[in-house]
C-alpha cells in the first residue's frame, strides 16, 4: 500500500506527556527518535515539564530515546538531552535525511522499529516517513503538559497536508 509522506501513521491528539507506550511496544518499536521544541518543550522553555519528565522516565525504562531537533543551538538542546540523560542531535535539517540517518546507523534496530516522535508535519512527519520509520505526530505540549489549544503552525500544516493529499493529516 503506498504511504503519504505527509501523513503520520498515528496521530493519537496528544502531547507526548499523554501518548500511551503500550500502543508502540506492542508495534515492536525500541528507538524513539524525539523532536524538542514543542513536542518536549513548550515554547522557548529549557527545563522539562513535571508531566514530560514524568513520560521520560517511564519510556526511557523501555526505549532507547534519541533527541533531534532542527534547533541550531547545541547548548539549548543539550540542556534538554542531559535532563533526560540520552543522547541527541541538533541542526539535524529535518526533512533531510542526513542527519537522522547517522543516528539510524549507530543503532541495531531496524527502520521498522524505530518511531519519529514530534510535533511538525512537513519536518518530523515527513523525514520519519521518508526513511520507513514509524511516525507519530503529537500535539504541543503547555507547561502543565496538556496541549496547547490554539496551535497556528500545526493546524496550517494539517490543513495544507489535506490539501496535498494526505487524508487525515
Amino acid at each position: 500500500m503506498h504511504r503519504h509522506w505527509l501523513r503520520p501513521d498515528w496521530d493519537p491528539g496528544l502531547t507526548l506527556a499523554h501518548l500511551p507506550l503500550e500502543p508502540l511496544l506492542g508495534r515492536g518499536i525500541r528507538v524513539m527518535l524525539l523532536d524538542v521544541d514543542r513536542t518536549l518543550l513548550p515554547g522557548r522553555d529549557v527545563e522539562l515539564p513535571e508531566a514530560m519528565q514524568r513520560w521520560v522516565n517511564d519510556a526511557s525504562r523501555h526505549l532507547h530515546l534519541h533527541l533531534i531537533s532542527n534547533n541550531p543551538s547545541r547548548a539549548r538542546v543539550q540542556a534538554v538531552a542531559e535532563q533526560m540523560n540520552v543522547p541527541f542531535t541538533c541542526a539535524a535539517s529535518k526533512p533531510r535525511r542526513g542527519a537522522i540517518l547517522q543516528v539510524i546507523n549507530q543503532l541495531s534496530p531496524p527502520p521498522t522499529q524505530i518511531a519519529m516522535v514530534g510535533d511538525r508535519v512537513f519536518t518530523d512527519v515527513l523525514a520519519g516517513n521518508r526513511l520507513g520509520l514509524y511516525t507519530v505526530l503529537v500535539r504541543p505540549p503547555r507547561q502543565d503538559g496538556s496541549a496547547c489549544s490554539n496551535d497556528r503552525v500545526q493546524q496550517f500544516e494539517r490543513r495544507l497536508a489535506r490539501w496535498l493529499g494526505a487524508g487525515g493529516a
